[in-house]
C-alpha cells in the first residue's frame, strides 16, 4: 500500500493518504481569541479545505476526534458542527475535554475519510 503525504509544516503532515484512507492531523483555529463557536466554524472551514486538496469532502469522513478545552463549551461546538455536518453521511464522532497546545484554544478536531472508487462517466 501506497503512503501520500502533503502539506508538510516542518514538524508534521496535515494530510496523509494510505490506501484509501485519509488522515488529518488535528486542526486548531487560525485565530486563538475567538470564542469556541467561532473557533469550531473556523476549524471545520480548514476540515473541508484538506480534504479537497486529498480529494474528498465531509460526506467522506468516517470518524472525528473532537477536544475542548473546557467541556462546559460542548453545546456551542455542537452548534457549529451541526451547522457543518452532513447529517446523511455523519460520521463516528468522541468529545473530550482536554489542555490544548496554546493559550486560548477552545477546540482541535481530527478527522479520518475513505476515498471510495467514483462511479465511471462512462457508460
Amino acid at each position: 500500500m501506497a503512503i501520500k503525504r502533503s502539506d508538510f509544516t516542518g514538524r508534521f503532515h496535515r494530510i496523509v493518504e494510505a490506501g484509501n484512507v485519509i488522515y488529518l492531523a488535528g486542526v486548531t483555529a487560525r485565530n486563538a481569541g475567538e470564542d469556541t463557536g467561532t473557533q469550531t466554524a473556523d476549524v471545520l472551514t480548514q476540515i473541508d479545505e484538506l480534504l479537497a486538496k486529498a480529494g474528498v469532502s465531509k460526506r467522506d469522513v468516517v470518524a472525528a476526534n473532537i477536544w475542548l478545552a473546557d467541556i462546559g463549551d460542548f453545546a456551542a461546538m455542537n452548534s457549529a458542527w451541526d451547522a457543518w455536518v452532513d447529517k446523511e453521511h455523519a460520521p463516528v464522532r468522541a468529545t473530550v475535554e482536554s489542555r490544548l497546545a496554546r493559550p486560548g484554544l477552545r477546540v482541535e478536531i481530527q478527522v479520518q475519510a475513505v476515498k471510495t472508487a467514483q462511479p465511471s462517466s462512462l457508460a
